[in-house]
């Protein structure tokens, strides 16, 4: 059977894939849907997948996902709102807010919510990381905040995909999310292709 990743992200799609290692078959549907600005990921992960599911191009089953920074300084900000805040001020704009701060622990939560058809409220599966805000921008790999969020003394952008793919909030999340579709038996089977 495969199972529809929707998403315009192809950072995340490259990661998910490289996660599902041949145990179920990944399909990306390059699709924009509103991300609605709320109170946590959650609510945002399951808005979102409630919307897509009432939508005439949607094939079933699938998945979104949507992640988030949360700074503990800095109650939790930027959270939900992650992508707006990277868009507007980046990673320079997150380090000058932590410039005076000495507390620089920091969360990333995934949560990857999946709709096994039409008429199916969506299932979370959350992953979380904790690690730290560093002290400059480093590494050239992984996309968003990854150069600035620290895990063990090394950024995610200093990891190799499959190094942060074993660690990640976004890593934990979809080991949940395979196991689930493993043991209720979705990942065999014919398409159940277009609504």
């Amino acid at each position: 059977m495969t199972i529809y990743f929707i998403s315009s992200n192809p950072q995340k799609v490259k990661e998910i894939k490289e996660l599902t290692a041949g145990r179920i078959a990944i399909q990306h549907i390059n699709h924009e849907y509103p991300e609605l600005q709320l109170d946590t990921i959650e609510e945002v992960a399951r808005a979102s997948a409630n919307h897509i599911r009432h939508m005439k191009w949607v094939k079933t089953p699938f998945f979104i996902e949507d992640s988030g920074l949360l700074i503990h300084a800095l109650n939790g900000f930027p959270g939900p709102f992650s992508a707006f805040v990277f868009d507007k001020i980046g990673n320079e704009g997150i380090l000058k807010l932590m410039a005076d701060i000495k507390d620089r622990r920091a969360v990333f939560k995934t949560v990857i919510a999946f709709c096994s058809g039409v008429n199916e409220e969506p299932r979370l599966f959350t992953g979380i990381v904790e690690g730290r805000i560093a002290d400059s921008i480093r590494g050239s790999g992984g996309f968003g905040y990854d150069p600035i969020f620290e895990y063990e003394g090394r950024t995610f952008a200093e990891m190799s995909t499959e190094e942060k793919n074993r660690v990640s909030h976004r890593g934990r999340a979809f080991m949940e999310f395979l196991n689930h579709v493993e043991d209720s038996g979705i990942a065999v089977g014919a398409s159940s292709g277009a609504r």
